[in-house]
């Protein structure tokens, strides 16, 4: 094959020309010759399937401890609040620098429980020098715990000794936190009890049976279902009932 060799020159100059087409079609080089390839030789691609880790969901439904309502009894003195009752007056937000996970923290949170209330309650729902209070179970009106999304308002009710807390509705994010720490049952009731009972009325909760009673008055009212909820509070929260179901690792001690 002959060498081909360009030159260029210091000055090139461009020009146009003309150029003819050849007389005769262009065709292959003699000695170019391509490979025929038969189309029984040619293998699509293939890869075996990836092998994928199964993801852990977690849902209300694994062992049989999920599936039913804790039979629990809740028995007490009542404080009743109206509606509205938002999360600076369940716990001012002065207090939020306690950590709920030191024990003696944990105790003053509960000593500043429903602290934020206006002065038209009169009675207090935590006596003074005290960490605990008389009243186990609160009944209260629509939109319970609205305001900010801190959680440490249900914790505060849990520290002070509060069971459950039964209103007409609630604020999602309460209902929500009160689940996920496991501090109280919040429990919403059929028809607007904080209209029919008083504070220091001494009542009792039936959770299975969704009723609540009020001995004082003698009368009973139907409480929602709290359905799949029940067994994540009775655990303690939703990361101690992920342990208990087996979604997530036991912790241990070394």
């Amino acid at each position: 094959m002959a060498a081909i060799s360009l030159s260029l020159s210091p000055n090139p100059s461009f020009t146009t020309t003309t150029t003819h087409k050849p007389s005769h079609p262009l065709s292959t080089p003699t000695f170019l010759k391509f490979p025929t390839v038969s189309p029984s030789t040619i293998k699509s691609l293939t890869h075996a399937p990836l092998l994928q880790t199964p993801t852990l969901r977690a849902t209300f439904s694994t062992r049989a401890a999920a599936s039913t309502t804790p039979s629990t009894t809740f028995h007490g003195l009542c404080y009743v609040l109206n509606d509205n009752i938002d999360t600076d007056q369940i716990i001012p937000a002065e207090y939020l620098t306690l950590v709920p996970s030191n024990p003696s923290e944990y105790e003053k949170l509960g000593s500043y429980a429903l602290c934020g209330l206006p002065d038209a309650y009169s009675t207090r729902f935590v006596d003074p020098d005290e960490t605990k209070s008389k009243y186990s179970i609160i009944i209260a009106g629509a939109n319970f715990g609205c305001g900010s999304s801190r959680e440490h308002a249900p914790v505060a009710l849990g520290a002070a000794g509060v069971a459950a807390v039964v209103a007409e509705s609630y604020a999602r994010i309460f209902f929500r936190n009160s689940v996920a720490t496991g501090e109280v049952y919040p429990l919403e009731s059929e028809v607007r009890v904080c209209e029919e009972c008083k504070t220091g009325d001494v009542v009792s909760i039936e959770l299975s049976e969704s009723r609540l009673i009020n001995h004082t008055t003698g009368k009973e009212y139907t409480l929602k279902p709290i359905g799949d909820a029940g067994p994540v509070i009775k655990a303690g929260g939703i990361f101690a009932y992920a342990r208990e179901a087996g979604m997530i690792p036991t912790l241990t001690s070394s």
